[in-house]
Order: structure tokens, then C-alpha cells, then sequence
């Protein structure tokens, strides 16, 4: 008798799509979470919308499961005789936002830590798998999870207070790990210069390694676009030519001479839009008028930019079809408004 095959229909299946379809666009700003990641150009292809990670289901339930560890972590730390704060005086999370540079902070500890009663404490709270968390007890969360501590400086020079308490949880038997951080200030003013350097680079830094068996690059999120270009990157503003991110955390489109109005604008883009040269592996020219860019496509010169020129969503669709479209292909682009698709 045959195996009967497995329900291609689940009940989880369809939790896990429904949070899919659910899912946040990638946030406008470099967070202080990512700050102390390991790779300048992870986290400027990450500002720059170039190659947003498209999370399952599954993942976005842990990312939710530790979001919805927060308010535990508060409530032990009352039931222990500290107080918390969660919010501010207007009832807002706790935060900072210098440009495009921010954060969001779990609470304000203000008094009540057995090793320094009366000290105010910057509060991280964080989950750990089982590895993860015997990691953090043996080695201290500097050495075990460095990102974490980056993102606990940037929190105390902003707040200014000179200790964080790192509020650990492991979701495999709920042991808890605290640690009492004290704030470096030359780190703090790295990390925050790092962030501005990265946000107004007009060209993608280099990578941490140039070889794409790094192990810090084999599963990078960017490893695609970053080695070898094996794929093309999203078409927003901010993957284009145009973008630039001003101090005062606005943006501006230099094709337009204009402020770009929104986030939902720079997530939408326009069809002047002009791929970024760093994004892709082709040689490419600049145009007298500076509104277009060329690119040497199959050893042919694409035109890349506003109509009649070949659109940046048609180069990513097609770009070779671009290369080798014939007279009669761009007649019916020009009559009817055609575009090349994949």
C-alpha cells in the first residue's frame, strides 16, 4: 500500500504565512540593535534597503516570543522589590533618535538592584536558546554577544547613565543570567560615529572579508549581493544613485531637487529611479545630463534611468533582455508604453 504523503494544508502552515503576510517593512532607520554588528557594509546594505531578509514564519514567532518576554522581565524586576519604568513622562517607550540613527529601550531600572540599590540602569532584556545563554554565563556578555553590548552602550551614553542591567532568559528551562554593564564612553562615541559615517556613505564600504567563505559571511543575509552580485538588489530610493540620507534624518532626491516625503515614498520609489553602481557588478558610465547612468550589460550599453531609457525594475526583471532588446522591442515601449518583464 502506498505511504499516505503528509497534508500539504496545515494548521501551522497557515499561522506561519499569516505572520509572513503580516510582517513589518524593513524599518527606516539604522537601529542601535544592529550598531555593533561586524560588517560595515551589512549594515549599509541593510540602511540602504538593498537585500531585506524575508523571514518565516517560524522566526517571526521567536522574534515575537522575545518581544513578548519584555513585560515578564518587567514584572519579576517589580515583584523583586526594583523600580521600573517602561515608558517615559509623555507614556512613550523609552528611546533616542539622532537622524536616522535610533533605538528603542526595553525600561528604565531607577532603583532597587541588590549590588547598587539607588543606581538608574538601562534595561536589555534578551532570550537565549540553550547554547546561546551557557555562552553568555561563561564569557560575559561583551565577549558572548557583542552586539548586544554595543547596543547597551549606545543606550546609556543616550540616557545618560553609566550602568545597564542585561536581563537574560533561556527559553529551554527559564533560567535567568543578569550582568551589570558599566558604560564606556570612548566605545559609545565610536559606535555613534560609526553610525553616522556608514548612513551618509554615498558609496558601499568594504566588506569585513573579501572571501565569501568567511564564516562570518556564509550565512550574511547580503552574502548574494555583497559576493559576486548573484542577485540584484530591491528597487526603492534607497537603492538608488539619487538617495541621499541628510543629517537632520530627512531625505533628499537629487534627480528631483527635492525632500523625499515619507517612508512610504522611499519604499515606493519612482521610475527616474537609477541603480546604485556599488549594487551591481557591471561597468557602467556617467551621462552628461547626470540623470542617467549606462551600463555595460552582455557587452552591450543599457541606458538606465527614466523613459525612453531601460527602467531599473526592467534591468533587475531582465537585464540581458535590456541588453539584446531589438528595434521592434523599443518601438513598442515607445508606442505603448511597454515594459521588459523577467
Amino acid at each position: 500500500m502506498a505511504a499516505i504523503p503528509p497534508p500539504s494544508d496545515t494548521l501551522a502552515d497557515r499561522i506561519y504565512k499569516a505572520l509572513e503576510s503580516a510582517s513589518e517593512p524593513s524599518r527606516g532607520h539604522l537601529g542601535a540593535s544592529q550598531i555593533g554588528h561586524h560588517c560595515d557594509r551589512y549594515l549599509w546594505l541593510s540602511f540602504r534597503w538593498a537585500c531585506p531578509e524575508q523571514f518565516q514564519g517560524r522566526i517571526l514567532r521567536l522574534f515575537r516570543r522575545g518581544h513578548n518576554e519584555e513585560a515578564g522581565v518587567i514584572s519579576d524586576l517589580r515583584a523583586a522589590g526594583c523600580e521600573v519604568m517602561d515608558a517615559d513622562g509623555t507614556g512613550r517607550q523609552y528611546g533616542f533618535r539622532d537622524g536616522h540613527f535610533a533605538g528603542s529601550i526595553d525600561g528604565m531600572v531607577l532603583a532597587g538592584i541588590p549590588e547598587a540599590p539607588t543606581k538608574p540602569h538601562v534595561l536589555e532584556a534578551k532570550t537565549h536558546s540553550l547554547k546561546s545563554f551557557n555562552d553568555v554565563v561563561a564569557k560575559g556578555v561583551k565577549a558572548s554577544k557583542p552586539m548586544h553590548y554595543a547596543q547597551m552602550q549606545t543606550y546609556m551614553a543616550r540616557m545618560s547613565v553609566d550602568r545597564a542591567l542585561y536581563f537574560a532568559v533561556c527559553k529551554d528551562d527559564d533560567r535567568i543570567y543578569t550582568e551589570r554593564v558599566r558604560l564606556d564612553k570612548d566605545e559609545a562615541e565610536r559606535l555613534a560615529d560609526r553610525a553616522q559615517r556608514i548612513i551618509a556613505s554615498d558609496r558601499m564600504p568594504e566588506p569585513i572579508s573579501a572571501d565569501p567563505t568567511w564564516y562570518q559571511c556564509k550565512f550574511c543575509a547580503a552574502a548574494d549581493l555583497c559576493h559576486g552580485h548573484k542577485r540584484l538588489p530591491d528597487i526603492n530610493c534607497r537603492t538608488c544613485a539619487h538617495f541621499t540620507a541628510e543629517r537632520d534624518g530627512s531625505a533628499t532626491c537629487a534627480r528631483w531637487q527635492s525632500v523625499i516625503p515619507d517612508m512610504d515614498a522611499q519604499r515606493a520609489g519612482c521610475e527616474s529611479h537609477v541603480i546604485h553602481p556599488d549594487l551591481v557588478s557591471w561597468q557602467y558610465k556617467p551621462t552628461e545630463q547626470g540623470t542617467h547612468l549606462i551600463y555595460v550589460i552582455d557587452g552591450k550599453e543599457v541606458l538606465n534611468g527614466a523613459p525612453p531609457a531601460f527602467t531599473s525594475r526592467e534591468i533587475v526583471a531582465n537585464p540581458v533582455g535590456c541588453a539584446n532588446a531589438d528595434a521592434t522591442m523599443m518601438d513598442m515601449r515607445a508606442a505603448f508604453d511597454a515594459r521588459i518583464d523577467g
